[in-house]
């Protein structure tokens, strides 16, 4: 009977232990648990969120933000790194500067405090192309397959103002969607310095990863040998 109950007592504990492990991998937000190593060139993305013209001069310490932002844009551009801008309703706010609009691919007006909701996860998504080769182009359009060109870059490096309103709620919405997110906090601004360092806390308690322009420009690069490398370094001198 004793031996009946300990093989009792060790089947519920297995049973347990492989239900909590179900749980975890179903679990919408278990990927945020696993830790990020190095921000891998290849699979970023980096997204400049409203440094407009009429936003700026209200930024807390909006010279240095301002210049992080650009220095990430220039080597990203080098880097061959995709970069995407956006501006919140820019009839108000004005455009993004001319030195930082140059290095995207494309600016996303909106109206919506997350870009998310106004566009952003699709310009995020690689363009697709209708299959066009062997039999498939004797095929009706309807069935022919859409095929994406080449893998979403699922690391989204993000920057941008402010912090605690448009930064933030992309960022969240870019977590929900199961986007890896690196804040580079230095290219980072908000009215106030309270309203900012609330947003980082929140943020990297929702999973992203708290960086600096430096950290990641010197994570894409990973060697002194990388061919942009002495450009990148001169503009941290």
């Amino acid at each position: 009977m004793l031996d009946l109950i300990r093989v009792n007592a060790y089947l519920g504990v297995v049973a347990v232990m492989h239900d909590t492990h179900e749980q975890f991998e179903q679990s919408p937000v278990s990927l945020h648990f696993y830790p990020r190593m190095l921000i891998d060139d290849q699979e970023s993305q980096l997204v400049l969120v409203d440094y407009q013209e009429r936003l700026m001069p209200a930024i807390f310490e909006a010279d240095s933000v301002l210049l992080n932002a650009k220095r990430l844009a220039q080597a990203a551009q080098w880097m061959e790194i995709p970069v995407w801008g956006t501006e919140q309703n820019p009839e108000k706010l004005g455009a993004l500067p001319s030195d930082v609009r140059q290095f995207c691919r494309s600016v996303l007006p909106k109206m919506s405090f997350s870009a998310c909701a106004d566009g952003l996860i699709e310009l995020l998504k690689p363009p697709t192309r209708n299959m066009q080769s062997g039999n498939a182009r004797s095929l009706p359009k309807h069935l022919q397959k859409a095929v994406p060109q080449e893998p979403t870059r699922q690391s989204i490096v993000i920057a941008g103002c402010e912090a605690h309103v448009c930064l933030l709620q992309t960022a969240l919405d870019l977590l929900e969607e199961e986007y890896s997110v690196w804040v580079v906090t230095d290219a980072c601004g908000s009215r106030t310095e309270r309203n900012r360092d609330a947003a980082f806390d929140r943020l990297a308690g929702a999973g992203a990863e708290l960086v600096t322009t430096e950290m990641v420009l010197f994570e894409w690069l990973r060697t002194a040998e990388a061919d942009p490398f002495k450009e990148i370094h001169a503009l941290i001198k």
